[in-house]
C-alpha cells in the first residue's frame, strides 16, 4: 500500500503509520483523513496486525491540527470541506478504537487541535520531553472534532476538557503526564525505541483479548453497573474459549511464559 500524505510500513506484526507533511506541520487534510480512513479499514481486518504506532514526521510537530491555509483558500466552502474531512476522519477514528490491535500514539511534537484528538482516541500514547498539547479549535473561532468532545472527559476530566477547549492552554510534556493524557516522557532520541520496546510487547500480547479489553473501555460509561459486569462475563467467557486463553492458564499453572499466538 501506498500512500501520498502518510507512510506506511510494517515492522513485524506492528503496523507504522507516520503523517508525513512535515513542511505543513502534518496538518490534517482532506488527502490524509482519506488516508487515515482507508488504513483504519485494511488494518482492522488484517488478523496479521497486532498493534498499530501511529506519529507525525520530523521533529516539530506529531500533527498541528487540520490545515487552516487550506481552510482561508475556500473559506465560502469551509462548511461543506469541514464535513467531508471530519466524515472521513471520524470513521478512521472509529476503526482504530474498535479493532482489536492496540493503538498507541509516538507524539514527537507538537499535537494541536485534530492532533491532540488523535493522541486523546488512541490506547497508549508516548511523548518527547519538548511535546506540547493544545485544542487551539475556539482560538479561530471552530469547535472540536476528531472524538476530542468523547475521549478526552473520560481521559482527563470535563473541568480540565473545558480549560483546554475554552482557553486554548497549552500543556507541556510534563502537564500532559500529569494530567494522564500520556503515558509516558522519553528523549526525543529514545521515542523510535521506546515506541518499539511498548508495540513489539503488545503485538506479542493475547491480541483478542487485548482489543476485548477496548471494547469494554469504551462501554465503560454508556450504561449501569450491572450492564457493564454482564459484558465483562460475556466477554471473560468468550477468551475461555480462545487459544491464547488456554494456553495462557495453563502456562500460569505451569509456571511458564505463554506463548501468545492472537488467537
Amino acid at each position: 500500500m501506498s500512500y501520498e500524505t502518510i507512510d506506511f510500513e510494517m515492522r513485524g506484526a506492528v503496523a507504522w503509520l507516520t503523517m508525513n507533511r512535515p513542511k505543513a506541520f502534518n496538518a490534517l487534510d482532506l488527502t490524509m483523513a482519506k488516508e487515515l480512513c482507508d488504513l483504519s479499514i485494511r488494518l482492522g481486518e488484517d488478523d496479521a496486525v497486532r498493534c498499530v504506532v501511529l506519529t507525525g514526521a520530523g521533529d516539530a510537530a506529531f500533527c498541528a491540527g487540520g490545515d487552516v491555509p487550506g481552510f482561508a483558500a475556500d473559506v465560502d466552502n469551509l462548511p461543506t470541506m469541514l464535513k467531508e474531512m471530519t466524515t472521513y476522519l471520524h470513521m478512521a477514528i472509529s476503526r482504530f478504537a474498535w479493532m482489536r490491535a492496540p493503538v498507541i500514539s509516538a507524539v514527537n511534537g507538537v499535537a494541536a487541535g485534530a492532533g491532540l484528538s488523535l493522541v486523546a482516541c488512541t490506547d497508549l500514547a508516548i511523548a518527547v520531553e519538548g511535546a506540547s498539547f493544545t485544542s487551539a479549535y475556539t482560538k479561530i473561532g471552530l469547535t472540536p472534532d476528531g472524538s476530542s468532545t468523547y475521549f478526552l472527559p473520560r481521559i482527563i476530566g470535563t473541568r480540565r476538557t473545558a480549560e483546554l477547549y475554552m482557553t486554548n492552554r497549552v500543556l507541556n510534556a510534563e502537564e500532559a503526564l500529569d494530567w494522564g493524557l500520556i503515558n509516558k516522557i522519553v528523549p526525543g532520541d529514545q521515542l523510535v525505541a521506546e515506541t518499539e520496546k511498548l508495540a513489539n510487547k503488545l503485538a506479542s500480547g493475547p491480541t483478542v483479548a487485548l482489543g476485548s479489553v477496548k471494547k469494554l473501555l469504551l462501554m465503560t460509561t454508556n450504561d449501569s453497573l450491572e450492564s457493564q459486569m454482564e459484558r465483562e462475563t460475556r466477554s471473560i467467557s468468550a477468551m475461555g474459549k480462545t487459544t491464547d486463553g488456554r494456553n495462557g492458564v495453563v502456562a500460569f499453572v505451569n509456571k511458564q511464559k505463554p506463548d501468545f499466538i492472537g488467537e
